[in-house]
């Protein structure tokens, strides 16, 4: 799927990608809200209901990824209440091999995340993989989504690469899109972002279960 000789950079999402999503979703979906209607006293129920809206309302904005944000339109602490739960936080199958083995091979190893500040220095304080990247970067330091193709603009100012060198891993498609309109020559999926739901369907990039199928040569070289 993946003839490495071809890449020298390689731009990675967290949530969903190198994270498993279900922390995330769990998050959003059903603890937020919980501790939402324990805070503010109101039924469970609408305050369900009160978040998805305000949810489906900003869904693929800056605003949707920013804590700061929540904070402020719930007025809680949306920070404070994810380390309640940080300890669901985990990577998905073969992710530190797979940063270990891209390190191995020389590649340049960026990570681009929607996540705000917030949000990413909690989970590389639970999964300790900071140190195995060039470069963190989350979208909120310019201000523009991954869905935006504008963005890729800003990333390349803070960290050059050569597009068609390129290879980016995103469990978000819109994502996806906009990095192939911007030019990155490859561009790969992942089927299972929550690994307590489906696998999803993909028909218009190529796609990964889990990053044992795409190792770089040296490394699986190296295991023999």
């Amino acid at each position: 799927m993946i003839d490495w000789r071809d890449i020298d950079t390689v731009l990675l999402d967290m949530d969903g990608t190198l994270l498993d999503l279900h922390f995330d979703n769990y998050f959003w979906q059903e603890y937020l809200p919980l501790r939402y209607a324990e805070i503010k006293g109101v039924d469970a129920v609408l305050a369900r209901d009160h978040i998805i809206t305000q949810t489906r309302r900003i869904e693929g904005s800056l605003n949707w990824y920013s804590t700061d944000y929540w904070s402020e339109v719930l007025e809680i602490d949306v920070v404070e209440l994810k380390h309640e739960v940080s300890h669901k936080v985990a990577v998905r199958p073969y992710c530190i091999d797979f940063l270990d083995a891209l390190r191995g091979a020389r590649k340049d190893v960026v990570m681009v995340t929607n996540a705000h500040h917030d949000s990413l220095a909690l989970k590389m304080d639970r999964t300790r993989i900071a140190d195995k990247f060039d470069r963190l970067i989350t979208v909120h330091e310019f201000s523009l989504p991954k869905e935006d193709p504008q963005c890729w603009h800003e990333v390349h100012k803070r960290h050059p690469f050569d597009a068609d060198r390129t290879l980016l891993i995103d469990d978000n498609l819109n994502a996806l899109e906009s990095a192939r309109e911007y030019g990155v020559r490859y561009l790969l999926a992942i089927y299972q972002p929550d690994s307590q739901r489906p696998r999803r369907e993909i028909s218009h990039f190529d796609a990964i279960h889990g990053f044992d199928e795409i190792m770089p040569v040296e490394a699986r070289d190296h295991e023999r």
